[in-house]
Formats: structure tokens, sequence, C-alpha cells
């Protein structure tokens, strides 16, 4: 989940490496650092604890300054060591190899007992410096600064992704990737790497995607990259199709605000090319998806986090319109419990960034169980792990989301989840071509419906006051908007650090209700459909315990006002599909307001990093 920039270039590296750790602090905000080397060849380094700013002025007040033309820095998420300078990236091996590592050495402990006996010494409490010492130690008997690298990564379990320089070899950076994703930038003054491209835009738009086990050598001209068994392989060099501007605040105060609101052209996006004016195109997911779809006899989606909420809402829509019986996972706990897994199972794997660890060794685990199932995954990067271990991909266009709590990357998921749930139901002739066109229709009016609900935001940020002085609230929902509520109460803790349950609201008589008095606010979602009669008959329980209640409801639902009860009429005529996702931007709002007046860090909430590369 850390965050790796580095490049080899005729100028002076350092500007680039700061402002590439600006770009990728999303990834992990603990520590920051940055390794150059000079032009005598001798390693130059500055870090810092917290975010990147703090490294900024640590250089800024430096009277020797640090430059040079080769460099790597890195921004962490921790994982072994607490947040420190001395647990911070980049870490030195006998002055000799430098390294930065976003993922995690399981067997570190062994090799940092051998290594101690060899009289390397440790000035970190990371499992990177083995990394470090590992090379340095190959350095010795290897004919070239490639060969060390590859005989020490031969030694390790686990994860990583490499950034690697050696004052031995000042022309030189060694990359290397497993499990972790780097990227490879070719750049008109130099070539670069880093975790994600968003890193390496202002200097380039071209992009090589190393792939599983891959090995690079970059300097200044040229790029040889070579595969997990040690052989010169050629990778495609690609053109970014991230638009300008896409990764810039604008007028926002926040990267969540600026993403809450371009939900309307996110979905758009999604939608082009993927429906007609009546149907759905069934191959935007695979030229064979048809054939597939007509043959699947169960879903398995898998997910974590934001995802796994999109699953859940999923599996009703699967199960209710498509007529096809869907199980819905949660990545870390699937792949150990020895899941039984039929024929003719489309499984499903939901990740923003493709790299979420848990969710695609999950996927691998499944192939391996059983090699006869179907594979999709949706996803909103086009190069990354999981889409290239899928059969299928289906992208969503949200474009870059930069705020750790997802919001536009929610709601494009559960476009990509209701045009599958449409095309497997066309496929088994469960939906007729009425009923199809309905979910079409209701598809294309979601941007005009989710910018009507943006306008309520004022009320919102009203309501937002209440949670000043509180420390838990309770989400309810029935049927699809359950999974709502879990994902508001989700928003809610990540970056207003309030503590937040979701509960069917038909459970709460089963226990939470004891829970219930007139400090705790309840939030309740009240859409207009066949369970709303039963919803505000759940609601007069809660009332009648004092808690003070916001309810954002459909105009037509119309609850019945009572004591300290506020009610927020959200819009009208929603179906199945389209509420889940419109009820979606009010606890968005919420969340983000609350967290303004509890003045929590948006957009970098604390112990979170958006892409969670390892388990």
């Amino acid at each position: 989940m850390c965050g790796i920039v580095g490049g080899v270039t005729n100028q002076n590296i350092t500007p680039l490496l700061l402002e590439g750790l600006k770009q990728l602090e999303y990834r992990g905000y603990d520590s920051s650092g940055l390794l150059v080397l000079s032009n005598n060849n001798s390693f130059l380094r500055a870090r810092s604890v917290g975010k990147v700013h703090n490294l900024e002025k640590n250089l800024n007040t430096r009277k020797k300054r640090i430059k040079g033309n080769i460099g790597i820095a890195h921004t962490r998420w921790a994982t072994h060591g607490e947040p420190s300078n001395r647990n911070a990236h980049p870490h030195i091996s006998n002055n000799t190899v430098g390294v930065v590592h976003n993922g995690i050495i399981e067997n570190y402990l062994e090799l940092k007992e051998s290594q101690s006996k060899q009289g390397y010494k440790f000035t970190s409490d990371t499992d990177t410096e083995v990394i470090a010492h590992a090379i340095e130690f190959n350095m010795q008997s290897s004919n070239t600064f490639l060969e060390s690298v590859q005989k020490a990564i031969n030694s390790f379990e686990g994860a990583y992704g490499l950034g690697i320089i050696s004052s031995k070899h000042p022309d030189t950076i060694i990359a290397a990737r497993k499990g972790s994703p780097l990227v490879i930038g070719v750049g008109k003054y130099g070539n670069y790497i880093a975790s994600d491209q968003i890193a390496l835009l202002p200097i380039t738009r071209k992009f090589i995607f190393l792939e599983e086990g891959d090995i690079a050598e970059l300097k200044l001209e040229k790029i040889t990259i070579y595969n997990q068994n040690g052989n010169k392989v050629n990778r495609p060099i690609k053109t970014s199709k991230i638009k300008e501007g896409q990764v810039d605040l604008g007028v926002h105060k926040h990267f969540m605000q600026k993403e809450i609101f371009e939900q309307p052209q996110a979905i758009r996006d999604t939608l082009e090319s993927r429906i007609t004016k009546e149907s759905v195109v069934v191959s935007a997911f695979g030229y064979k998806a048809s054939e597939v779809f007509k043959n699947v006899k169960q879903v398995q989606i898998i997910a974590c986090g934001t995802s796994f909420n999109a699953g859940l809402v999923a599996k009703y829509w699967l199960e209710d319109i498509a007529k096809i019986p869907c199980n819905v996972e949660i990545a870390s706990e699937y792949r150990y419990r020895n899941p039984i897994i039929l024929d003719r199972t489309l499984f499903v794997t939901i990740s923003q960034s493709g790299e979420t660890a848990d969710t695609l060794q999950a996927l691998k685990t499944a192939k391996e169980i059983n090699n006869k199932i179907d594979t999709l995954c949706i996803c909103n990067s086009a190069e990354s792990s999981i889409t290239r271990e899928s059969e299928f991909t289906f992208l969503t266009h949200a474009g870059p989301e930069i705020g750790v709590a997802s919001t536009k990357a929610f709601t494009t998921q559960l476009v990509a989840l209701a045009l599958l749930t449409c095309s497997i139901g066309v496929s088994k002739k469960n939906i007729n071509k009425q009923n199809e066109k309905s979910i079409v229709d209701g598809l294309k009016r979601l941007p005009g419906l989710i910018n009507e609900t943006l306008l309520q935001e004022s009320q919102i940020k009203k309501l937002a006051v209440r949670f000043k002085d509180k420390n838990s609230a309770l989400f309810l929902g029935r049927g699809t908007m359950h999974a709502i509520a879990m994902e508001g109460a989700l928003k809610l803790k990540e970056i207003s650090y309030i503590h937040a349950e979701a509960y069917p609201a038909g459970e709460l008589k089963h226990g939470p209700i004891a829970l219930i008095d007139e400090s705790m606010p309840v939030i309740a979602i009240a859409p207009n459909d066949e369970l709303l009669s039963k919803l505000k008959s759940n609601l007069q329980e809660v009332k009648t315990r004092g808690s003070q209640m916001i309810v954002f409801e459909d105009k037509e639902s119309k609850v019945k006002s009572m004591k300290a009860m506020k009610i927020i009429s959200i819009t009208s005529n929603l179906g199945r599909i389209t509420a889940p996702i419109i009820f979606t931007i009010p606890l968005q709002l919420l969340s983000y307001h609350v967290a303004l007046i509890k003045n929590t860090d948006v957009d970098k909430p604390r112990n979170l990093a958006k892409s969670v590369t390892v388990e």
C-alpha cells in the first residue's frame, strides 16, 4: 500500500521525486523519504515522519541541497515497525545499495537472522531492510547489478514492488514486481518508475506496465525487461488516457468532495457504449460473455470494503431480477476456508485498483480449486493484476479516485453490476424486452437524478452539526438499502472516526435496540418500495426509545415526522436499481460534512491507504 517513485534522468531528480510522492500520498502517509545518488556517486538521503509536506520542509531547511540525476522515493503505510524516521524508506546497506519497497517479505525474520550472522547491522524494524542487505551480499559474487537482484529476490517469500539503486552502478535503476503494482514511465529526459502512473503524468504519458515476476533495468536511454524466468521480454508502451485535471482539486476543497460531484459524469462514462436505446450490450463484458452468461448456474462475488458492499447490493439484483443464485464473500476470508466451487460458476471480483491483495489471491485460489469456472473482474484500472488474471474484464470509467474514502468508484461499480445483472438475465431469458428497456431507462436517468440529489447538500451540511460531539451512530435499511446503510456507516467511520454500525431495520429488536437512547443518532433510508411499511414500523420502535433520527426518503415514501426527527426527501420514482445508487449520495455528503466538523483529514484518514496491496 506504500507509494514508490524513482527515475534516471539528465536533470535534477529531487523535485520530480517530491512531486511524485505528493501524487502517491493516498497510498500511505505514515512517513516518507528519498534517496539520491550525487554527482560523486555518494548517497544523499532525507526522511521524515508523517505526510510528504514534512519531508518537503526537511529538504528546504537543509544547508546542503540533495541533488542528483538518479534517485528513488517512498511514502509509507506502516506494516513492520512503527512510523518513525528509522523505519522510513529508503533503506541502505553498507552505503552501496538503496531500496524502496511496497509489500511484505513474509520470511524476513529468517533472512534477518541469517544476515546478522553474516555481519549485517540493522538500523530499522522493517522487513524491507533485509532486501537491501540481500542484494548487497549477492553483489559480492555477481557479475552484474541485475544478477545480484535476481539472486536476492529468489530468497524472498511474500509480495514486493521494488526500486533499487547502487552507488557502484550510478547509471541504473532496477525495478521488480511480485504481487505489488509497478509501472515504468518512458520520458523525453529519462526513464522512471512508480506505483501508479499518476505520479509521472507531469513528465510523460507513455507507460510500460510490468507483469508479475518482471525485473526491469532502467538507464537514461534504455529499458530492458526480464520475465520471472530471466528471459528478455518486450512489454508494450501504452499511452495514458487520464484526462488533464482529473488529479487536480479544481474548485473543490478536498478530493472526496470533488469525486462526489464527479459521479454524474463518471456514470455517463461507464454507461457509454454499454447500452443502446432499449437494451444492454452484453458483449461489453467480452465477446464470449453471452454464451457464458447463458450457461452460468450461479454467481460468486468476492471483494473487500466498499467493493464488498457493492457486491451485497448485486446479490439482491441477481437473485431478484436475473433469477440466478448469488453468494457474496469477503476476499480475506474466502481463500482460507477451503470453499467448494461448482462448475458453471461465474466468479466475479470487484476492486477499484485491481491490486487488492486479498481479492487477487482469492481469485487465484478459486482458479486452482476449479479451473472450469469463468472469471470476471469489475475494476477501475485497465492494466491491473486482477484484469490480467481474469477471463472477462469490465472497466468502470470512474477516472482516478484520490480520496481514500471511495465514492465514485462505488457508484460506478453498482452501475457495472446493474449491467451485469441485466446481461445475465437477458442471456438466460429471465428478463424480457420490456423489463430490459425499463432497466436501461433507469440507468440513463441516473446522472440527472444524482445532480438533483446533490442539490440537498446545504440541508445535509446543517444536519452534520448534530454529530459534533457524537462518538457512535447507527444506520438502518432494508433490502438493498441494508448494504447502502453499511456503506454509509463505513464512510462515517473512515473519515470522521465515529464508531458506526449498520443493521437491517428489522434486526434491531433482536439486540441492537439496547443501544438506542437520546444520545444515539440513527440514520435511516426509506425508499418507496415493498418494504416501506415494515420500515416505518421499525422507525416507530426506534423513536419510542428517544433517538435522534435522520431519515433520507423518497418523496413518495411520506414518512411521518416525529420529535427529534429530520426528514430529507431526496427524489422520487426510483426503481430497484436506481434507488440504491441515489441513496448512496446523501450518505457520502453527510460523512464528508461530519468529517469537516470533526476537523479530520478527509482525503487521508489515519491508518488507511487507498490501494490495499498487502494481506
